[in-house]
């Protein structure tokens, strides 16, 4: 064979074992540099009948889970409902309005429920570009240090509820009962 003819044959192979790779690839598993990090210092202005507004030091003393959501986000849609059980347990959510019109959301969260102890306007995406926010639906989970522990991307359902967020926030709150006691 000539060395011509194997040029494309090679370049071929290297490309199929790369999209090979590529595919055995977690795409919620991006890393986040984040991780470890005390949580970006901001404060948020409160949305219309769904105030206070939050900012970093309120995610301090407790874990706590931050949800990024959008009105205009239709995964956010889908998990609302488990993060409305979650609320329910006890759990302090607050949620980061994320590029969205504050009376939009508003109105979203007063047809679907409010889960969140809190939730701040972040119109412009100035708080979520701190964050590391790719886009919407994101969560993180805070420990009582204000330390980011876990970031999730995309709508969390069950299974993912059930298997790494909360046992990250029970891990956390037994971690902090130990630190107490």
């Amino acid at each position: 064979m000539r060395p011509a003819l194997l040029v494309p044959l090679v370049v071929f192979a290297m490309v199929a074992v790369a999209l090979a790779v590529g595919l055995g690839l977690k795409p919620r598993e991006i890393p986040s540099a984040l991780i470890g990090k005390a949580v970006p210092t901001f404060a948020l202005e409160p949305m219309k009948d769904f105030g206070p507004g939050f900012s970093s030091e309120d995610l301090k003393g407790k874990v706590s889970i931050v949800n990024v959501f959008a009105s205009w986000c239709v995964p956010c849609r889908a998990e609302h409902g488990l993060w409305i059980e979650v609320a329910k347990t006890g759990v302090p959510i607050y949620g980061l309005n994320y590029k969205d019109r504050p009376n939009n959301a508003s109105a979203w969260l007063a047809q679907l429920g409010n889960p969140y102890t809190a939730t701040g306007a972040d119109e412009l995406g100035r708080v979520g570009i701190d964050w590391g926010v790719y886009g919407v639906p994101e969560t993180f989970v805070v420990d009582p240090d204000g330390i980011i522990q876990l970031k999730f991307i995309g709508p969390v359902d069950r299974n993912a509820l059930e298997t790494q967020i909360l046992p990250k926030v029970r891990e956390l709150q037994a971690k902090a009962v130990a630190r107490a006691g």
